[in-house]
């Protein structure tokens, strides 16, 4: 872990920024913190090729004082349109150095603690994937989840574009990862909380509101189910499902940060593209 004591920012939040679409990346042009001191956490899914995401990441980390980023599933993409090739393990491990050259903080570093307002707390970006086990209704297995989807015209693109090389399956991948990530989070400190950050939610609760449920399979792991408790978190940052909003589970704060595609953040009240405070903890959020 480290530390950086004495601040007086925030810990922002945002995830999904998809800046292929040219109205999300004049979104993220104008995104700024509000103080020298503010640290950005970007929840997944900032674009499909490697110039894009090189890009946002570079953008947003000249103008936070840090940026911790945790992989979505459009990152890890092996896309017709990018020039960099690479598949699953390799190409997450190409972006991972990416990052460090940045200043980028990833799932790979040590987890920083904010001493700031709210603090102490480890803030923990994690890459976990997902495994198939939010089953839809009805269903017992992998096989007949995905043949009802394919009934249904729903089925992630991941199926296509997302390779679990060199692993044989995805959920392969996800229990790797989950054992990696379980390991590195039970040794910190018993007294200290966390923010853990994935793309994915950590329990199934918030896909209850997808209006396609069977996606929901591509939206994280029953092996996490407990994290939030296991692991004295103060608050679970996701993105994903694209319905921004806050809800609580167990007590414990879970909040979807996405900006989303335009055609949905268009319908929205809010302004698009808004950072989420996360520390120190809003009035009427606890």
């Amino acid at each position: 872990m480290t530390s950086e004591a004495g601040r007086t920012g925030q810990v922002l939040a945002i995830s999904d920024l998809h800046i292929g679409y040219e109205e999300n990346r004049a979104l993220v042009e104008k995104m700024h913190p509000d103080s020298d001191d503010d640290w950005l956490l970007v929840a997944g899914d900032v674009a499909e090729t490697v110039a894009d995401i090189h890009w946002a990441l570079k953008t947003l980390a000249s103008r936070f004082r840090k940026v911790i980023w945790a992989p979505g599933n459009h990152e890890l993409w092996t896309h017709p349109r990018d020039t960099v090739t690479l598949r699953g393990a390799a190409r997450y491990e190409y972006l991972v150095d990416l990052c460090r050259e940045l200043g980028v903080t990833t799932p790979e570093d040590p987890y920083e603690v904010w001493d700031g307002a709210g603090g102490p707390m480890a803030v923990a970006p994690l890459f976990l994937l997902y495994d198939y086990s939010f089953l839809p209704a009805g269903c017992t297995s992998k096989d007949e989840g995905l043949a009802y989807a394919q009934e249904t015209g729903v089925v992630c693109s991941d199926e296509y574009l997302l390779h679990p090389d060199p692993y044989p399956s995805r959920e392969d991948w996800c229990r790797a990862r989950v054992a990696e990530t379980e390991r590195r989070l039970a040794e910190l400190p018993d007294d200290l909380p966390t923010v853990l950050v994935n793309h994915y939610p950590l329990d199934r609760h918030p896909t209850d509101v997808l209006w396609y449920p069977e996606f929901a399979m591509w939206c994280g792991t029953r092996l996490t189910a407990d994290w939030h408790r296991r692991f004295h978190a103060a608050a679970m940052v996701y993105g994903h499902l694209h319905i921004p909003r806050t809800t609580y589970h167990e007590g414990v704060r879970f909040e979807e940060v996405s900006v989303g595609y335009p055609r949905e953040w268009r319908t929205r009240r809010q302004s698009p593209g808004r950072l989420r405070r996360i520390l120190p903890i809003e009035a009427g959020t606890r």
